[in-house]
């Protein structure tokens, strides 16, 4: 009898192939739509609507079944909710992170099972070994779209009965599966912004929820060199979008962001040299351990502490109170709020949420 294995179909050409993929294998095949945003985007269209219409293009080819789930009070109360308050704590959120673990593969998850799925598949840029029980997450064979990074958080429960069918493809290997099967998402471009938003004016789109109150750009000798338009809108490190042109510093170097004082609604910048910007280490409150917590109290792995960013060797210390990581080399721009997700070879080993930067004496 065949296995029944529900993929989780965005309308885009990822799921398409991976739907594509698990019938060719021989598994009963059935699509399952998310819907969990319902506002409409700066044009006024319903981005939702065109992504099912394209869910249905791709499972009528297939001849599979295909629904909706819709669950926009999840994502609004336990995703979009954190965004907002981390937001307005003066953080910079990834919401696609909680987003995988709270929607994609809970309600997502449980939603599949009740239609009867032997397993839950979705087109993530990775791969996973189910060994005797024990679920590792592994790294994709593309390495520059391997989506290792926004499943850290994913507990040995929600991968089980989990399949990645693109584990083993390069993105172009995916697109000419597509092409070659007619597959109405073959050339749709890929999605980007926040997780099932989609691209949006940033700021215009973050004012709607969180008033933008307006404040200071100063240097730390108290030079004020214009004015931010809310501390939102900025992270450590930024250079761009500061709107004070025209005042280069001493050196004729471009200003960059160093803090956010939230207490008194001041952004502060510098320029020249980066310095200040490089620490040595960060503390984490909490971490999600994949398949489960390390033996040893200290070790050595690779980690990644935002998404576009090649491995970094670093030295892991959990304490009672935190973990410590420890980098090998001085780190530019560690971000409050941010994930640092860790590595050994080709296993994600978990992650958590970057509490503090700090320097060593």
């Amino acid at each position: 009898m065949k296995k029944t294995v529900v993929v989780g179909m965005s309308g885009g050409v990822d799921s398409s192939v991976a739907a594509l993929l698990l019938k060719e294998q021989g598994y009963n095949v059935i699509g399952l739509y998310m819907n969990n945003w319902e506002e409409k985007d700066e044009c006024g269209a319903c981005t939702g609507e065109e992504d099912f219409a394209d869910v249905r293009r791709v499972g009528n080819a297939l001849g599979i079944p295909y629904y909706s789930v819709n669950f926009a009070k999840e994502y609004m109360d336990r995703v979009f909710s954190y965004f907002l308050a981390e937001y307005k704590a003066g953080r910079t959120p990834n919401p696609d992170v909680l987003c995988n673990r709270e929607i994609k593969f809970k309600d997502f998850k449980q939603a599949a099972l009740r239609l009867g799925a032997d397993y839950v598949a979705t087109g993530h840029y990775c791969d996973i070994l189910h060994d005797n029980g024990t679920h590792y997450l592994l790294k994709a064979k593309d390495q520059s779209k391997d989506q290792t990074y926004f499943l850290n958080q994913l507990s040995q429960e929600q991968l089980d009965k989990v399949l990645f069918p693109l584990g083993k493809l390069d993105k172009s290997e995916v697109r000419a599966i597509a092409e070659k099967h007619g597959l109405a998402t073959a050339k749709k471009k890929d999605s980007t912004g926040i997780c099932f938003i989609g691209e949006r004016n940033f700021r215009n789109f973050l004012q709607t929820y969180i008033p933008n109150k307006k404040g200071k750009i100063m240097t730390y000798d108290g030079k004020a060199l214009g004015e931010h338009l809310g501390l939102m809108y900025y992270t450590i490190g930024q250079r761009r979008g500061l709107g004070i042109g025209g005042q280069a510093g001493d050196d004729g170097s471009r200003w960059f962001v160093i803090e956010k004082d939230l207490e008194n609604n001041i952004l502060y910048v510098a320029h020249g040299s980066e310095d200040r910007l490089y620490t040595d280490g960060l503390i984490m409150k909490e971490c999600n351990w994949i398949p489960s917590r390390p033996e040893k109290t200290e070790f050595e792995c690779t980690a990644k502490f935002r998404y576009r960013q090649p491995e970094q060797k670093c030295t892991v210390k959990i304490k009672p109170d935190c973990i410590e990581v420890l980098f090998a080399e001085k780190q530019r721009a560690i971000t409050e709020g941010q994930f640092a997700v860790f590595y050994d070879g080709d296993k994600c080993i978990g992650g958590g949420v970057i509490e503090q930067a700090f320097k060593c004496l």
